[in-house]
C-alpha cells in the first residue's frame, strides 16, 4: 500500500470542485483516479514542488483506489522505474501526488472539460 490515507491541498479540493460541476461525477476518488491515469500516460515526468496537505479533504488509499488498489500501486511502480527512480514506499508516495496533482490541474483547465463527453475524450486512442 503506497500509504494509508493521504490530505488533498486546498487548490487541489478547489479543482476538484470545478470538475465534478462540469462533469456531474458525483465521488471525488473516480475523478482523481481519471487524473491519475491521465498523468501516468503522459510522456514527461511530473516536476514541482510537493502538493500542501492543507485541505480538509482526506481520502484513504482503499477509497481512492477501490477494489483495484493493487493494479494502481503497481501502475505507480512501473511509472517510477521506467522513470528510473526507486519503488521505495517514499519515492511511490511522492510521485503518486505529484501524479495526481498534475491530471487534476490538467482537468481542471477551462480548455479540457466542458462535460462528461470531454473527459472521455481524453482517453488515449487506440493506435
Amino acid at each position: 500500500m503506497i500509504c494509508k490515507q493521504f490530505k488533498l491541498s486546498q487548490p487541489e479540493k478547489d479543482k476538484l470542485i470545478r470538475i465534478k460541476s462540469r462533469t456531474g461525477i458525483q465521488n471525488w476518488n473516480i475523478i482523481c483516479r481519471w487524473a491519475l491515469c491521465w498523468s501516468l500516460n503522459e510522456e514527461s515526468i511530473p516536476g514541482g514542488v510537493d502538493p500542501q496537505s492543507d485541505s480538509n479533504v482526506e481520502m484513504t488509499w482503499l477509497t481512492f483506489a477501490g477494489e483495484y488498489h493493487e493494479i494502481y500501486e503497481e501502475l505507480i511502480r512501473v511509472r517510477c522505474l521506467k522513470d528510473g527512480l526507486s519503488d521505495d514506499t517514499e519515492t511511490l508516495y511522492r510521485y503518486f501526488r505529484l501524479h495526481l496533482n498534475r491530471g487534476i490541474n490538467h482537468y481542471s483547465s477551462r480548455d479540457v472539460l466542458k462535460s462528461i463527453h470531454d473527459l472521455i475524450d481524453t482517453l488515449p486512442k487506440e493506435e
